[in-house]
């Protein structure tokens, strides 16, 4: 037999407290939602080239954190890996693991042109001292380790920062 209890009307109480449950739940769900900081963003890369004499540059954009230790690539622009140790900066720090850049690259990058990347970023990263960095080089040209450093900060989104090689300006948008 059912035990469940009974009000005055001899009607089941289940009924009230699942219409409660329910109520609450349709009230407390958007307000949580709103509650919780989003985890990423979307975030476009332009590394915009200058004009110069030669062959397509390889870059590496990778992040660094307040000490400017490495934290990961975003990308690597250059189809041969043999000449990635020409990426300094970045080849010392990611000791050139496969796995650092494995299914993160593409072709190289020529004269005047722009690379344009999409990447996911962790919201933690902007605003807590964290940096995208590009390393250039160019075959029988000179290597440009820590081309352009730019800061990740939510209003730095937008602005372009000159590079001191081949690099004429990275400049970061949010999706």
């Amino acid at each position: 037999m059912n035990q469940l209890k009974t009000n005055d009307n001899s009607q089941p109480r289940h009924g009230t407290a699942i219409r409660r449950l329910v109520l609450m739940a349709l009230l407390l769900i958007p307000a949580l939602a709103a509650s919780m900081p989003a985890s990423a963003r979307e975030v476009t890369f332009s590394a915009e080239l200058k004009p110069y004499y030669g062959d397509g540059a390889y870059l590496a954009l990778y992040v660094t954190d307040d000490k400017g230790q490495y934290q990961g690539t975003l990308w690597v622009a250059g189809g041969k890996s043999k000449y990635y140790r020409h990426l300094r900066h970045w080849a010392r720090s990611s000791n050139l693991s496969r796995s650092e850049y494995d299914g993160l690259t593409g072709a190289s990058v020529q004269s005047g042109r722009t690379l344009n990347i999409t990447v996911d970023l962790a919201d933690k990263l902007f605003d807590g001292g964290y940096q995208v960095r590009i390393d250039s080089a160019v075959e029988d040209l000179r290597d440009a380790p820590s081309d352009v450093v730019v800061p990740l900060t939510r209003d730095g989104a937008g602005t372009p920062v000159s590079g001191r090689g081949y690099v004429k300006s990275l400049r970061y948008d949010f999706k």
